[in-house]
């Protein structure tokens, strides 16, 4: 069976979308017709598994949605929903066009014999592989409503984190822009109708001031060529990161910066940790976690040091002595491990670290925000400063001379 999308028209004229279920396309078209709907458009959102294994791609949705679809689906298993019944109610439900498809597919590649995980893997650019391995324990230990509400917990917990991050730098990245835009257009607008007065008094203006008039000539001269070398730059940084030994080299540069460094490593030392936390609390073997934990983090460095210490691990080295040689990893995140090592509860250290690595980026995120506003204002005000008082120098010296 498949899953098919389609655009018709009701009796009353209305157009209408929706996904509706068959073997084939002419199945679909007369089922929709003895429905009392005229149709203008059918697609088909699933196939039949090919030996290629060819996949079904199409657009994504976002991590909220994710995030929510998953604490729906797990809701719906936990109240002892079949499958195939959660999927058809959250079908149902759902009010996105793009997530009723979608959903639609999968139920109609699980009544066609699939399991749940080979179902996700056909939409493999929206679920991702740690979603899927996390699926395929599930089922494989009969116990995939317990499994998809830790989904929903590690989902949810990941889109706090970037929620939370994110959200600090909005107010300090409007302050800096809303500057800049001030200071530009008084040095581009205020300031050179203000020097026309100068020029006629025939004074000698005070250094502050002719310097502030050469800046302001050069960004009237020269400033549409200053944004044209803004964008190139911009695009030039874009294609340099694009090369995997550049990038390389970028991330590890930003490890070592005193600020930006350890934000980052303790955003991606936390990602690795609660993936490894929920893979190994669900029976996913340590090998696989590693290798679907190494996905998640967005440094380099940091991921090349993980596959690293995956390939340690598999020689027989402890997962916490692997860790620990690269040193870009925090040494409590390498003693909490060790721990779980020795006592046999590694998914409850891992989930420790983790819990532990998210509250140090929050505290850390909002000691920095905290910082960077009254700097960025002070900044500001003094640039400001600076302009007021290279144009009212002038004038006062201009009043004392007609004193």
């Amino acid at each position: 069976m498949a899953a098919f999308s389609y655009q018709a028209i009701d009796v009353k004229g209305k157009l209408l979308h929706g996904v509706t279920e068959a073997d084939t396309v002419r199945q679909a078209r007369t089922s929709l017709r003895e429905a009392g709907l005229t149709l203008v458009e059918i697609e088909l959102l699933t196939q039949d598994a090919t030996p290629s294994g060819r996949q079904v791609r199409r657009g994504g949705i976002s991590v909220a949605q994710l995030s929510l679809l998953t604490r729906q689906l797990a809701t719906l298993l936990d109240a002892s929903l079949t499958l195939e019944q959660a999927l058809s109610a959250l079908i149902e439900q759902s009010e996105n066009a793009k997530i009723r498809q979608i959903l639609a597919g999968v139920r109609a590649e699980v009544l066609g014999g699939s399991t749940f995980a080979k179902a996700l893997g056909r939409y493999a650019t929206i679920f991702p592989e740690l979603y899927r391995a996390l699926v395929t324990a599930g089922e494989a230990s009969g116990e995939l409503g317990r499994v998809m509400l830790r989904l929903a917990d590690y989902t949810e917990s990941r889109q706090n984190l970037r929620q939370k991050v994110v959200l600090a730098f909005i107010y300090p990245a409007i302050v800096t822009v809303v500057a800049l835009l001030v200071v530009s257009g008084l040095l581009i607008y205020v300031v050179p109708q203000v020097v026309g007065v100068f020029e006629q008094s025939h004074q000698t203006l005070p250094l502050l001031t002719r310097s502030l008039i050469r800046v302001s000539a050069s960004l009237q001269a020269c400033w549409g060529y200053l944004l044209l070398l803004l964008a190139a730059g911009g695009v030039a940084i874009n294609l340099m990161l694009r090369q995997p030994h550049l990038r390389y080299q970028a991330h590890l540069q930003l490890l070592k910066l005193p600020v930006a460094g350890r934000l980052v490593r303790g955003i991606n030392t936390a990602r690795m940790a609660s993936t490894l936390a929920i893979l190994a609390g669900s029976g996913v073997p340590l090998m696989a976690a590693l290798h679907a934990a190494a996905g998640v983090v967005n440094n380099l460095p940091m991921r090349s040091a993980l596959d690293e210490a995956a390939g340690k691990v598999r020689e027989g080295v402890s997962l916490s002595r692997a860790l620990a040689v690269s040193g870009y990893f925090p040494p409590l995140l390498v003693h909490l491990i060790a721990s779980g090592e020795a006592s046999g509860k590694l998914d409850v250290m891992l989930e420790r670290a983790a819990e532990q690595q998210e509250q140090e980026v929050g505290n850390y995120t909002a000691i920095l925000t905290s910082l960077l506003e009254p700097v960025l204002i002070l900044v500001m005000g003094g640039v400001v400063l600076l302009i007021v008082l290279a144009i009212l120098m002038p004038i006062i010296n201009m009043n004392q001379m007609v004193k």
